[in-house]
Order: structure tokens, then C-alpha cells, then sequence
């Protein structure tokens, strides 16, 4: 299939989280939809969030992504 021709595509939701950043978080989500879907094609970010710990330090990032395939 070539880039002119029709595409369909499905979105599923992922959560990827990081206590380092927030580029970290969207990686660990993609890595772990790509070991159970295929043909993964763009990711859209639907919010950033995360925990603030008891000393007033970001300890978690957490990021809430629409992670695309298209279907065969």
C-alpha cells in the first residue's frame, strides 16, 4: 500500500508512566502497544499529569496518549 491509498486506522488509549520525564513516559507507552499491536503509526497526547511527593518534588509523570494502528 502506498501513501496515496486509503488508510483506516484504530486508536486505543495507553497510560505510560516515568519518574524521569515526560518524553520517558510516552516511549514506555509505545514500546509496550507495539508488543501487542502492529502496524503502529502516530501517537496524539491527551493530558500530562503526575504525583507530587511529600517533600514537594514531581516523583511520577504520568501521560495519557491515543496510540494509532492502521488495520489490514
Amino acid at each position: 500500500m502506498t501513501y496515496g491509498d486509503s488508510r483506516i486506522y484504530k486508536k486505543v488509549e495507553v497510560i505510560g508512566t516515568s519518574s524521569e520525564r515526560v518524553e520517558v513516559a510516552i516511549q514506555r507507552a509505545v514500546d509496550r502497544a507495539q508488543e501487542s499491536l502492529e502496524q503502529l503509526s502516530w501517537f496524539e497526547v491527551m493530558d500530562v499529569r503526575g504525583h507530587i511527593d511529600d517533600d514537594g518534588k514531581v516523583s511520577e509523570y504520568q501521560v495519557v496518549l491515543k496510540i494509532a494502528f492502521e488495520l489490514s
